[in-house]
């Protein structure tokens, strides 16, 4: 069977983007790059106990006492450890990743979910990227940015996408037709029922992806370490290069905690607080021709009557 030389055509493919649009480059990562140094500096200059209290009271107003205690806590704990720049150092790195990433995915969730076609076309490139090995998503990330903290950033936006982009489909897919139809019935246009009805019943779903998309970056932060990012990831990198077990379990140590408050945190989100109640009511608003809509929210149960 003949060779198909399909790793010189890849590398032809990236000297040929290279040579034809090194600005576009050049500018992404000058923007990542101010991106993550500026949210850096605005969670590194203020003293540790700022924000303390603020994640901790954002934890109580958000999940209650228990995520706020033990907000306190774990970041009391990580000061204590002389890791306190570090893990913010990775807390932007993951806030940038995970909002440029969120920002891709939920528009092509959106689309796949409106369109059949998209779907078809989304669907098996998000199984490739989901089942590519981690360490793969480093090669075009150096190949294009070098090393530093930007690729860590490309590479880790990439491979977090995915399930921002399935959750959000299906969560649109999932809202019923019957509470969709009810609202064009009432002279909606289809961008009022995507924003006022479907995104509202699909914030569960959709805040899920979010959550994932979250955890999937913080599980990229060795990873970007290997590339030179600062952060946790690369006290973890520098551990295991020394065999220095004591640094490497408390750098591992730092990221179980941020990652426990994270996910906590933003998985409260998808459930029935008064935010999302907030959210959802939206979808009662009045519709054109001053009528109501009450079960654009909540579907008619089966023998009540009919909205007049």
């Amino acid at each position: 069977m003949p060779h198909v030389p399909l790793g010189q055509w890849v590398s032809d493919l990236i000297d040929w983007l290279l040579a034809t649009v090194p600005w576009l480059f050049d500018g992404i990562s000058a923007v990542m790059q101010v991106l993550v140094d500026g949210l850096t500096d605005a969670l590194v200059s203020p003293p540790p106990v700022v924000w303390i209290v603020v994640l901790a009271v954002l934890a109580l107003l958000v999940r209650g006492p228990w995520l706020a205690l033990y907000t306190v806590l774990a970041f009391l704990l990580v000061v204590s450890l002389e890791l306190w720049v570090e893990t913010m150092q990775t807390l932007a790195l993951v806030l940038v990743a995970a909002v440029v990433a969120t920002a891709v995915a939920v528009p092509i969730g959106i689309l796949a979910a409106r369109h059949r076609a998209v779907s078809v076309v989304v669907r098996p490139v998000l199984d490739f990227m989901q089942t590519t090995p981690v360490f793969v998503y480093l090669i075009p990330a150096v190949f294009f940015f070098g090393v530093g903290v930007v690729p860590g950033v490309v590479a880790t936006i990439l491979f977090a996408i995915p399930p921002g982009v399935r959750l959000t489909e299906l969560g649109i897919r999932q809202v019923d037709r019957e509470v969709v139809e009810a609202a064009q019935a009432f002279g909606s246009r289809p961008g009022q029922v995507l924003r006022e009805v479907q995104l509202p019943l699909a914030l569960p779903s959709i805040m899920a992806g979010v959550n994932q998309v979250i955890m999937l970056a913080l599980s990229m932060v060795v990873t970007a370490g290997l590339l030179g990012a600062a952060g946790l990831g690369a006290v973890v990198v520098r551990a295991v290069t020394q065999l220095d077990v004591g640094s490497g379990f408390e750098g591992g140590l730092a990221v179980v905690l941020l990652a426990v408050f994270l996910d906590r945190l933003t998985a409260s989100f998808g459930h029935p607080t008064a935010l999302s109640r907030l959210v959802r009511g939206r979808a009662r608003r009045t519709l054109p021709g001053g009528r109501t809509a009450p079960d654009v929210a909540e579907p008619t149960r089966a023998g009540a009557p009919e909205p007049a």
